[in-house]
């Protein structure tokens, strides 16, 4: 699957209060809160901006070619496959030529709201953030309406991008965890 990904953040937010506005504007929990764990590998040739992911949701296996033009709520395109196995798919990669420059692992509690997708995302080191995905870029902003978020409180930005406003350089750590 290719497309450009609309979304936007909330940084630095409260969880529980965040769940209990998403519920309360008529959204509802997807699932149980769960681990994810990623390879990220550099394309070939490495081009700033652009990644190769493995990602384990829980839910699912996918690797994703990531593309980042951007930092508008428009400026990620993304082409997914969804694999089998994320062991198997990493030794695959290997074989290819690609070795991970970085493991990283997050938690994530999945909502709806309509057709407007909503993760409140936890990462080592930073406050958890919510992460506001539609089709279009106005279900983005009229989601973020509904739960009482002002325009202005959102970015765009990716998650290195975040954690470089906590003064962490993403980029320079090879393995992320909870601890």
């Amino acid at each position: 699957m290719a497309g450009i990904e609309y979304e936007a953040k909330a940084l630095d937010i409260d969880p529980v209060k965040t769940a209990r506005l998403i519920t309360d504007a008529g959204g509802t929990q997807q699932g149980e809160p769960r681990l994810m764990r990623r390879y990220v590998y550099d394309t070939v040739p490495a081009i700033p901006g652009r990644w190769v992911r493995l990602r384990d949701t829980g839910a699912g296996i996918t690797l994703c070619v990531k593309q980042i033009s951007t930092d508008a709520i428009d400026g990620t395109h993304e082409t997914e496959v969804t694999v089998d196995s994320f062991e198997e798919a990493n030794a695959l990669l290997g074989l290819v030529g690609l070795t991970p420059r970085s493991y990283q692992e997050n938690r994530r509690t999945s909502y709806t709201l309509g057709s407007v997708r909503l993760e409140l995302d936890e990462w080592p080191r930073i406050p958890p953030y919510l992460e506001i995905e539609a089709d279009n870029e106005a279900e983005v902003w009229d989601a973020a309406a509904a739960l009482g978020i002002d325009r202005d409180r959102l970015t765009s930005i990716n998650t290195t991008k975040v954690y470089g406003l906590y003064g962490i350089d993403l980029d320079s750590i090879a393995d992320l965890r909870f601890e």
